[in-house]
C-alpha cells in the first residue's frame, strides 16, 4: 500500500466576546470551551508521543485566553454562577434558567441527574413559573451543575474536588460553589502553556488564522463573492480594503510569535476561505502553507471528488496531495481537506461506540493508502472544528481520540505528522497559477454576504469604514475637531472586530441559535464604537435589528391520522384535513418591501409515514422553475433531505443523515410538486425512539442562494404521542 501522511488540523475558535466599550465578555463560550475542550484536546496526545497534528489557535480567541488566565476578566454568566442563591433577585434568577440549559442535552445535561431533574421542572413549571418555585436548594444545584458539566473529562475523573461534586451529585453548599469556582480559574491558567509545552517537544504545529478571523478574501474586495457565484448581489459600492485585511495577517503573526515564541508558518484562512489576492497577502508574509477545502481545489483544477460506496473520491491522487500556488513571484502550498472524512468526525461517529467509529475512521484511511495509486505517500487532510462536535461524543470524544490515535500510532503505513511536516516529506508537489476563490463551505462565501441581511451587515460596515477613512484623512490633515490618534486606534480596533465573520454566519436564514438577538446587538455595538470613538454621531440604523424578527404565526397540532396521496396536488378536501398547521402571518414584512416565497406548512402521520406539505405564496409559484428545497429534520440524528424543482416538478432528490449519504436512503423518500410540494417519510429513517418530539425547518434556495424560510425563527416543534396524531413515545 501506498503510505499515508495523515494532516490533523484541529481549528480553536471562538468570536470576540469582549464588549470593546464596557470590557465584558458578553457571552461566556470562550470559557467554557476553554475548560471542556482546549486543554484536553492537547493534553491526550502526551499518551500518543508518535501521533503529531496541527492545531489552529485564532488570535483573538488566544488573547481572550489570556485574559481568563489572568483572573482579571469581567463575565456576568461567571460571576452569577457563583454568586450566593440567597441573594438572587428575580432578574439575576431569569438570567439563569436562560443561560444555564444552553448545553449539550444528551450528554452534558443528563449526564448529571440532578440537573436533568432540575430542566425538566423547569419544563414543566410554567404556570407559576420556576423563576418563582425554585427554592435555594434548587438554585445551588442549578447554579453549580450548569459549571461542572462544562469541566474536562480528565480533570473531572482525577481530580479531588471535581470528582468529590461529581459524586455529591446534589445538595451542594456556597463552599462547593467558590471551590468550583476555583478550580476553573485553576484550569483556565493551563490552557495555553499545555500549547506551548507540546509544540517546544515537536509533537504539535500551532497555525493561526487573520486576527479576528475575517473572511479574508470579502474583505479585500466583497466583489470577489460573485466569482464563486454569480449569483450574488453586488454590494453597491464594494467593500475594498486589501489594507485592512493584511493589518489582520500582521496582528495575527505578531501576536502568534508572541504567545508562542515562534512567528507561524501555517494560515488556517478563516472558515478556509482563500483567492488569489488574500493568498498573495499572505505569501508577503512569509507564511509557508495554507489550508482550504477539497470544493475549492476540485474548482481550481476542474474536477470532483464524487465517492464510491467506500468513500474512496475520484481524482484521489489530486486531492491527496499539497499543490503550490504561485503568486506574486512567490509560492504558498496549500493542503486541501477531505471534507468527507473531515465530516464523518464531526457529525457521524458521535452516535457510534468509540471502539466501533476509531475502527471505521481507520480502516477508512487504510483503504485510500491501499486503493489511490500515486508516485508518492499521499497526504490525507482532516481538517474540522476542535471543539464543538465533542459534546455530541459521549465523555467529550476522549474514548474515541484514545482509540483511533492508538491504532494510528500502531499502523506502520500510517503517519500522523504536523502540516510542515507533511510538506517537507511531500516529494514534488504540483504548482499552479491561480485558485477559485471559495471556503470549506459549498466552495463560495455565500453564508456571509448572499442573503439581505449579509448585505445589510457589510452595508454598515463599510459606513463604518468610510467614516473612519474621514476622520483619518482629517486628523492627518491636523483639521479642527478631528480625532486624535488613540481615538482613531480604538475606532479602528472595533472595525477589524466588526470585520470578523461571525456576525454574518448568523445573519440570514442558514443558521440560527439562542443568542440570535445577542450576536446581532454586539455587531452594531463594534459598529456604534467606531463612531462613538471618533466624536461622531451614531446612525440611527444601528439602534434596529439586522436579524429579521420571527414572523406570527398560527401554529396547531394534528387532529386526525393523514392518508395522502403525494403527488405535489390537493388531491381532494379530505387528504390534509386534520393535518398539523404552522401558517406565518408575514403582512408586516410585505409592508417593508420583502418578498416571501413560503406562507404554510401541513404536516402530520400515518402508521409507518411522516407527511409535509409546504405552500409556496401564490405569487411566488410562478417563478419556482429551477430552485431547491431544504428540508431538516432534528431527532436523535440530523435528517437533510433536498428536493430540486426544475420546470416545475422535481427533477431529483437525495436524503443526508449527519453530512453522510446512506446506502438506500432514497428509497424512504416520496416528493412531489406541482402546486405545492408534499413529502412523506418512513418511520425508519427518523429516529424519535425515546423522543418526546422532533424538530423541523424548511427552507428554499433560487440560484444557490437561500431566499426565504419556515419557521424565520428556526425549527417548528412536532410533538410524538397518540394525543397529537402522531407515533407513539417510546
Amino acid at each position: 500500500m501506498n503510505r499515508v501522511h495523515l494532516v490533523l488540523l484541529w481549528h480553536m475558535h471562538q468570536p470576540q466576546y469582549r464588549n470593546p466599550a464596557t470590557g465584558s465578555y458578553i457571552l461566556p463560550w470562550t470559557r467554557l470551551h476553554a475548560l471542556k475542550d482546549y486543554w484536553g484536546m492537547v493534553e491526550v496526545l502526551r499518551e500518543f508521543p508518535n501521533v503529531h497534528g496541527t492545531f489552529n489557535v485564532v488570535p483573538s480567541l488566544g488573547a481572550q485566553l489570556e485574559e481568563y488566565a489572568s483572573g482579571k476578566f469581567h463575565e456576568p454568566w461567571f460571576d452569577l454562577a457563583f454568586r450566593p442563591a440567597e441573594t438572587l433577585d428575580t432578574k439575576a434568577k431569569l438570567e439563569i434558567l436562560e443561560r444555564a440549559f444552553q448545553v449539550n442535552h444528551e450528554n452534558l445535561l443528563r449526564r448529571y441527574p440532578r440537573f436533568a431533574e432540575l430542566f425538566d421542572m423547569f419544563l414543566q413549571q410554567v404556570s407559576p413559573p420556576a423563576v418563582e418555585t425554585f427554592g435555594l436548594r434548587d438554585w445551588r444545584d442549578l447554579q453549580l451543575l450548569s459549571q461542572l458539566a462544562w469541566m474536562d473529562e480528565e480533570w473531572l475523573a482525577t481530580d479531588p474536588v471535581l470528582n468529590r461534586l461529581t459524586v455529591k451529585a446534589a445538595d451542594f453548599t456556597e463552599q462547593d460553589k467558590q471551590e468550583l469556582r476555583a478550580k476553573q480559574l485553576e484550569l483556565l491558567r493551563e490552557v495555553l502553556p499545555v500549547y506551548r509545552s507540546a509544540r517546544e517537544r515537536g509533537q504539535i504545529e500551532i497555525s493561526t488564522t487573520p486576527y479576528y478571523h475575517p473572511i479574508l478574501p470579502l474583505v479585500c474586495d466583497t466583489d470577489g463573492g460573485r466569482v464563486s457565484n454569480p449569483g450574488i448581489p453586488a454590494l453597491q459600492p464594494a467593500f475594498r480594503h486589501p489594507e485592512d485585511a493584511l493589518e489582520q495577517l500582521i496582528r495575527a503573526r505578531r501576536y502568534h510569535e508572541r504567545a508562542f515564541g515562534v512567528p507561524p508558518v501555517g494560515l488556517w484562512p478563516s472558515e478556509g476561505s482563500v483567492s488569489d489576492q488574500a493568498l498573495e497577502l499572505a505569501t508577503e508574509l512569509g507564511f509557508r502553507w495554507f489550508g482550504t477545502d477539497e470544493g475549492v481545489l476540485g474548482r481550481t483544477l476542474g474536477i470532483g471528488f464524487g465517492r464510491d460506496d467506500a468513500g474512496i473520491p475520484s481524482n484521489a491522487a489530486r486531492l491527496y496531495a499539497p499543490l503550490r500556488v504561485r503568486r506574486a513571484g512567490k509560492e504558498i502550498a496549500g493542503f486541501f481537506r477531505d471534507h468527507y472524512l473531515s465530516d464523518l468526525v464531526g457529525f457521524v461517529y458521535s452516535r457510534m461506540s468509540a471502539v466501533a467509529a476509531a475502527e471505521d475512521f481507520h480502516y477508512r484511511i487504510r483503504a485510500i493508502g491501499e486503493r489511490v495509486q500515486s508516485d508518492g505517500p499521499l497526504t490525507v487532510s482532516v481538517i474540522l472544528d476542535g471543539e464543538n462536535a465533542w459534546e455530541y461524543f459521549p465523555g467529550n470524544g476522549r474514548e474515541f481520540l484514545r482509540q483511533f490515535y492508538r491504532r494510528i500510532e500502531s499502523d506502520g503505513d500510517i503517519q500522523a505528522m504536523t502540516a510542515s511536516e507533511a510538506l517537507g516529506a511531500a516529494g514534488e508537489i504540483a504548482a499552479v497559477d491561480s485558485v477559485v476563490p471559495g471556503s470549506w463551505i459549498n466552495a463560495n462565501f455565500d453564508v456571509w454576504i448572499g442573503s439581505s441581511e449579509d448585505q445589510t451587515a457589510w452595508a454598515y460596515l463599510r459606513a463604518a469604514r468610510d467614516a473612519y477613512a474621514r476622520a483619518k484623512e482629517a486628523h492627518e490633515a491636523d483639521s479642527a475637531n478631528a480625532p486624535t490618534k488613540t481615538q482613531l486606534d480604538a475606532a479602528y480596533e472595533a472595525l477589524l472586530a466588526a470585520e470578523g465573520s461571525d456576525w454574518c454566519w448568523w445573519y440570514g436564514p442558514e443558521h440560527s441559535t439562542a443568542n440570535d438577538a445577542e450576536f446581532d446587538a454586539f455587531y452594531r455595538t463594534l459598529l456604534s464604537e467606531v463612531y462613538l470613538r471618533l466624536g461622531r454621531e451614531v446612525p440611527d440604523e444601528l439602534a434596529e435589528p439586522i436579524k429579521q424578527r420571527p414572523d406570527l404565526a398560527q401554529a396547531t397540532p394534528p387532529q386526525a391520522f393523514l392518508n395522502v396521496n403525494v403527488d405535489g396536488r390537493e388531491t381532494n378536501y379530505f387528504e390534509w384535513l386534520g393535518a398539523g398547521l404552522y401558517s406565518a402571518d408575514r403582512r408586516l414584512g410585505s409592508m417593508h418591501g420583502r418578498a416571501y416565497f413560503l406562507n404554510a406548512l401541513h404536516y402530520g402521520f400515518d402508521e409507518q409515514r411522516f407527511y409535509l406539505r409546504v405552500d409556496p405564496a401564490p405569487e411566488a409559484k410562478k417563478n419556482m422553475r429551477d430552485c431547491e428545497f431544504r428540508i431538516v429534520i432534528r431527532a436523535a440524528q440530523e435528517l437533510r433531505i433536498y428536493v430540486k424543482i426544475s420546470n416545475s416538478g422535481v427533477s431529483g432528490s437525495h436524503v443526508e443523515v449527519n453530512d453522510a449519504c446512506p446506502l438506500g436512503a432514497d428509497r424512504h423518500l416520496r416528493a412531489a410538486f406541482a402546486n405545492i410540494l408534499e413529502l412523506s417519510i418512513t418511520r425508519s429513517l427518523l429516529e424519535v425512539t425515546g423522543r418526546q418530539s422532533f424538530s423541523i425547518n424548511v427552507s428554499l434556495s433560487q440560484g444557490g442562494l437561500p431566499v426565504d424560510v419556515l419557521p424565520a425563527e428556526g425549527w417548528m416543534d412536532v410533538r410524538l404521542g397518540a394525543e397529537t396524531f402522531a407515533w407513539p413515545v417510546s
